[in-house]
């Protein structure tokens, strides 16, 4: 293989000491010093030898380089392949290009907007068309897309004049494209790539060649208005999927199968827990065994609060603009509030507890001697979330959090949010999810207060993690508009990642409220405060949780722990005798009085998932037994009814993940 033209370039100015060169570190540790302006395309025989024929992208220092841009800079760097799961993002972007080249095939003059930014499961286009795309015009589109893989097209790259761009795409009668070109910023870089005879502005990375396209499978078809706006023209979107071989697409359909099943407004249904109603939108309805679970959440963090410190308020739902002028609500978060008019007097309904809390701090004088003060709310909340992103109860408009707010020190910080990771990990492994990812977000384009106050608290946060001893990952500008934060971020039974927790540190809103103590050389000073949240909002948390027990709640959250089944009606005075047993326990216990067999209100009680069914007949009522069947685990057979209280008392106390142990 003849060297390129960028490594002919390096070698004959090995001896040059003012040649320019970039150092890339290896995933092996070597540090590689290469020339600039080489591309990963280039350095691929180098680093992959016969596997460069797989190169799908770069990656520097987290960031893709399409394989033909030049590498711009020095940093950690890799050449991520076919068999990499990361190339998945690429490979389905060079697939969006295939799904647009095949409708220009199929249906000459149709003319194509742009496909999608994030392209970690899915790809799509958008397209000026004269009627919504069939089932059947989609498996035509599918077999033109396999033609168009099987040629083994090349992708290339081209930087062009923003002038080349307009002539180019204004020849090919794209106008939706010169709109799009027309909103690239001056001074950015403009790429053009192309396969085959079809050409798309695009900042790429793609990969080599259409052939690196392994499966793909279209998905379905919509209507979409041109860039998201409902006051343009109606587009025809297509949305599809692709991975490097059929056996990741088939698990990439098995998983959307399970989450199906496992999907938290199904289930919601399905066991009478929540709904929602169109005169209400996006707010949901707890229904009585869904108010249940709510309760309990409610009544963990309650427990948790005695124990580490925290003092409940409650607080008004409706304050005048002035506390959000304050606060800086007013300006950097007014779109997201419910707005009203009283007696001439602008008004809002809360959104969140901090400004609220800073006025209960305020009503007395402080001491140091007071600090910390944790201030916990369930304050009910309204948040104006449009309609296109509301989803179950993941994303509502009306909800409550395990709101908590910590005034304290400067001193106490480090203390202080090492106890909330005491608080968030036990939380967590309770519903099972263990090992949190954890982000520090950093200073947002649309924050307020000093830049000074924004480094102490940025250099705080950091310290913290750093003094805990827990990995973290950097994400910058994604903070609250009033400070940095730490975010904690969990994955479910199938692998979804949820953002849960959060602990924000917050020098601006003390200082906005004039917020002060008594320091111990009596002077004044102003107080930190840390806004902190384990569950979130608890209806959010609702549906994750749901999802990942996939409807089998842990024991002592469950609506209904234990039904009591009589063998047939002469013995339903004796099951209802045993039923108050438990529920005079203080267990959640109902009667199956349903003139049904036996086998059939098992199989209910199994479609429901209540965790312990109670099969009680004559020979149970004469010795004083019940037999036991456990969700996932069968028939234990005859236990001693005593016995059985005892246990499920104990795990409901204790809130155990194991109802029978073996050992007891």
């Amino acid at each position: 293989m003849l060297p390129s033209p960028a490594w002919t370039a390096f070698l004959l100015a090995e001896g040059n000491d003012m040649a320019e060169r970039l150092q890339l570190q290896l995933p092996n540790g070597e540090v590689r010093e290469v020339p600039q302006g080489i591309t990963p395309l280039e350095l691929a025989p180098e680093l992959l030898g016969e596997a460069a024929k797989d190169a799908v992208v770069g990656l520097l220092d987290g960031q893709w380089v399409d394989l033909r841009a030049p590498i711009p800079r020095s940093g950690p760097f890799r050449i991520l392949t076919v068999r990499d799961p990361e190339a998945g993002d690429v490979i389905r972007h060079s697939a969006e290009h295939v799904l647009a080249d095949a409708v220009e095939r199929l249906f000459p003059g149709t003319i194509i907007d742009a496909g999608r930014q994030d392209h970690s499961e899915k790809f799509q286009y958008d397209f000026r068309h004269p009627r919504p795309f069939t089932p059947e015009d989609l498996a035509r589109i599918e077999e033109e897309m396999a033609r168009i893989v099987a040629e083994d097209l090349p992708f290339t790259r081209q930087v062009v004049t923003r002038q080349q761009a307009w002539e180019l795409f204004k020849a090919r009668g794209e106008e939706l494209k010169l709109i799009r070109l027309a909103e690239i910023p001056e001074g950015e870089e403009i790429t053009v790539f192309r396969h085959g005879e079809f050409v798309d502005l695009c900042r790429g990375p793609h990969v080599q060649r259409t052939g690196q396209i392994g499966a793909f499978k279209l998905l379905e078809t919509s209507g979409a208005y041109f860039k998201g706006d409902e006051r343009n023209e109606m587009l025809q979107r297509i949305y599809g999927t692709a991975f490097a071989t059929r056996e990741e697409l088939e698990a990439y359909f098995a998983r959307l199968e399970e989450a199906r099943r496992r999907d938290h407004r199904r289930l919601g249904r399905e066991l009478d827990l929540f709904s929602f109603h169109p005169l209400a939108p996006a707010s949901p309805f707890f229904h009585p065994k869904g108010a249940i679970v709510y309760n309990e959440l409610v009544a963990l963090m309650r427990e948790l609060y005695q124990r580490y410190g925290y003092q409940e308020v409650i607080t008004p739902q409706l304050f005048d603009a002035e506390l959000w002028q304050v606060s800086g609500h007013w300006e950097a978060y007014r779109e997201n509030m419910f707005l009203t008019e009283v007696e001439g007097r602008a008004f809002s309904i809360k959104p969140m507890n901090c400004p609220s809390h800073c006025l209960i701090y305020k009503v007395a004088a402080r001491s140091y001697r007071d600090l910390p003060l944790r201030l916990a709310d369930f304050g009910r909340l309204h948040r104006f979330e449009r309609s296109g992103v509301v989803q179950g109860l993941t994303r509502v408009r009306s909800f409550s959090q395990d709101d908590a707010h910590i005034f304290c020190l400067p001193e106490q910080i480090g203390p202080e949010i090492d106890r909330l990771f005491d608080l968030m990990f036990e939380v967590y492994g309770l519903f099972r999810f263990t090992e949190p990812t954890i982000y520090l977000s950093t200073k947002p384009e649309k924050a307020i207060g000093d830049a000074e106050l924004w480094a102490q608290a940025e250099a705080t946060l950091e310290g913290c993690l750093k003094s805990r001893g827990v990995s973290y990952t950097l994400n910058p500008g994604e903070g609250a508009f009033y400070g940095p934060k730490i975010d904690f971020v969990v994955q479910d039974a199938i692998g979804r990642e949820w953002q849960l927790g959060t602990i924000q540190l917050d020098f601006n809103l003390p200082h906005r409220f004039a917020l002060t103590y008594a320091a111990e050389d009596g002077t004044e000073k102003t107080p930190v405060m840390i806004h902190r949240a384990v569950l979130g909002s608890i209806e959010r948390f609702f549906g994750v949780m749901l999802e990942h027990f996939a409807g089998d709640l842990p024991f002592w959250l469950a609506p209904e722990q234990v039904r009591v089944l009589p063998v047939s009606d002469k013995f339903l005075s004796g099951a209802q005798e045993v039923a108050r047993r438990f529920q005079a326990a203080g267990l959640r216990a109902q009667v199956d009085g349903r003139n049904e067999k036996l086998g059939a209100k098992i199989r209910d009680g199994e479609l429901a998932k209540v965790p312990v069914l109670l099969v009680v007949g004559a020979k149970e009522l004469e010795q004083g037994t019940v037999s036991v069947r456990l969700r996932h685990r069968g028939d234990l057979g005859p236990q001693p009814l005593e016995e059985v209280l005892r246990r499920l008392g104990q795990a409901k106390a204790h809130r155990r993940a194991v109802l029978w142990e073996e050992d007891e």
